[in-house]
């Protein structure tokens, strides 16, 4: 995570191409070549302006980066879990 979040410390300020869209029309994958910006970076974009809308934006994306976090966390233990078993000792 720090590597990314130093690797992408530049901020984004529009939105990636949307598919078959704009003059070329855009490929189904051309937004993963796109310049991204991380979310803690997003966030601390956020809770620098000083409109309200901006902190509920900066709260529910921690909220989301903590509930991904469990679940990747959740899915690794269960899959520790399942492949474990399958070993013979």
């Amino acid at each position: 995570a720090p590597i990314i979040t130093i690797g992408a410390l530049t901020f984004i300020a529009f939105l990636p191409p949307a598919p078959f869209s704009g003059e070329p029309s855009a490929g189904i994958f051309d937004w993963l070549s796109s310049p991204f910006t991380v979310m803690p970076i997003q966030m601390f974009n956020w809770t620098s302006r000083p409109e309200e809308a901006f902190q509920t934006n900066a709260a529910a994306a921690g909220f989301v980066l903590v509930l991904m976090t469990l679940c990747m966390n959740g899915i690794a233990i269960w899959l520790r879990y399942r492949w474990r078993k399958s070993i013979s000792w």
